[in-house]
């Protein structure tokens, strides 16, 4: 980011009514906020165990249940299974694409955060198998368990969509924040140059279930706003394609996107799915109810169909039927976390079949949840601890300013801060935790302090 755009941010700060001081008052109650747990399943005194734990998948939701489970339990075998040995902070990987961030910001080390007497296996699960109570990883190793927490995150189907090539994303307008760290840092390139020439930017959100629902219409606040300070927003035209017949699943944050976005000149289109991308042509083919329908763009930030990853598909875990059933996600009850027909198997984060919940605030609340109720089975008692489907979105409207939405199962909106912060202003304030508060949040939430 220039010297030029930060001078503005912060000119943009100081009207905004938050001096310093008010800010540091509110950081030292609102840090307190963000690392509470919840009551019904906060740590106790360690139980005795030679229970067997299996954690597929070492990202956030499996790091934060492995570190909760390592400080309950003692004598307890608890192995994490995931090959990747990179780390991501994924809510920052928006901040990348924005050019607020470099990559380094997002990228570490799983290993950093593996809790003492945690076994890490580096390898990819290659098959569940919960009737036979193991997992069975790529190169053929059968891994046995008493209890399975299964956190694999979702897949990214790029495949999905006809002519998307992975490779071309930074090159030739072509985005896709999603990706990876260095395709993040390539989509702030390509969006960059667009900025400081105009045209068309095209923006859109897949037609499956997606982590952070509210990324596709931040990235486009965002490019609104580069246009503007660099003195080219009457040069382009922004086209938002949303999926269904809703820009944000919750109503009245859905108003609220709507009349920024008709503020801000950016045109709507509903019920639109990108089918194709011709990457030479520049040209997107979107499904619609009255049939294809193409877009010329000279940028799109692609975002592809997201689905449970296939050894979780091909399982008995998936759902059976209904609505989340053709993407595979696991068939849990969606209040703790439990599968609903294998009692020894929860599922965490985005790989949850449930309503809401696949951002890195879902987990901090799923994860104490979750241990709680498998606990319960161990010290044969009963666990009162309840998920409610809360579900954190820190909307960025333009660099300087966001808006903290923070809703559950029922649409309820459930604002941290009452009083202080209004889930609906575009405040600096809820900007300065998006870009600054919520990692070191996050990175208590890995080692289980959250």
């Amino acid at each position: 980011m220039d010297h030029q755009t930060l001078a503005k941010i912060v000119d943009d700060a100081g009207r905004q009514g938050l001096n310093r001081r008010s800010f540091l008052r509110l950081g030292a109650a609102g840090a307190g906020s963000l690392l509470l747990t919840p009551a019904s399943a906060r740590a106790a005194t360690k139980t005795r165990s030679s229970a067997r734990i299996v954690i597929a998948g070492a990202g956030a939701a499996g790091l934060a249940a492995a570190s909760h489970l390592a400080a309950r339990l003692e004598g307890a075998s608890i192995t994490l299974v995931d090959a990747r040995k990179e780390h991501f902070y994924q809510p920052g990987f928006t901040l990348v694409a924005a050019g607020i961030k470099p990559m380094s910001y997002v990228v570490s080390a799983t290993r950093d955060y593996l809790p003492a007497g945690v076994e890490l296996i580096e390898e990819a699960v290659a098959e569940f198998d919960p009737e036979g109570n193991k997992l069975v990883t790529a190169s053929g190793k059968p891994v046995p368990y008493d209890y399975l927490i299964v956190a694999t995150g979702l897949k990214l189907d790029y495949a999905a969509i006809a002519g998307m090539e992975v490779e071309q994303i930074g090159n030739n307008g072509l985005g896709s924040i999603y990706h990876s760290p260095a395709k993040a840092e390539a989509t702030w390139r390509a969006m960059s140059n667009f900025a400081d020439t105009g045209g068309v930017g095209v923006f859109l959100r897949p037609g499956t279930e997606m982590k952070c629902a509210g990324a596709p219409l931040k990235y486009t606040f965002i490019t609104d706003d580069y246009l503007r300070r660099r003195g080219n927003r009457g040069k382009a035209e922004l086209v938002y394609n949303a999926n269904n017949k809703a820009l944000f699943s919750v109503p009245i944050v859905h108003e609220k996107v709507r009349m920024l976005f008709e503020d801000r000149g950016v045109k709507v289109n509903y019920e639109r799915i990108l089918e194709s991308v011709d990457i030479g042509r520049k040209l997107a083919v979107f499904k619609t109810p009255i049939g294809p329908v193409e877009l010329q763009y000279d940028f799109i930030n692609v975002i592809p169909p997201m689905r449970a990853p296939d050894p979780v598909r091909n399982s008995p875990l998936r759902w059976q039927e209904g609505g989340w059933a053709n993407d595979g996600w696991i068939e849990v009850d969606k209040h703790n976390l439990r599968h609903k027909r294998f009692a020894n198997v929860f599922a965490l984060g985005d790989v949850a079949g449930v309503p809401k919940g696949k951002t890195a605030a879902s987990v901090k609340w799923q994860v104490p949840v979750a241990v709680d109720h498998l606990l319960a089975s161990i010290e044969g008692r009963e666990s009162s601890a309840h998920y409610g489907g809360y579900t954190s979105c820190p909307l960025i409207t333009r660099l300087g300013q966001a808006m903290l939405v923070e809703f559950d199962y029922k649409d309820n909106l459930v604002p941290s801060f009452p009083g202080v912060i209004a889930p609906l202003e575009e405040l600096w304030i809820s900007w300065v935790m998006k870009t600054m508060a919520l990692k070191p949040t996050y990175i208590s939430m890995l080692r289980g302090r959250a």
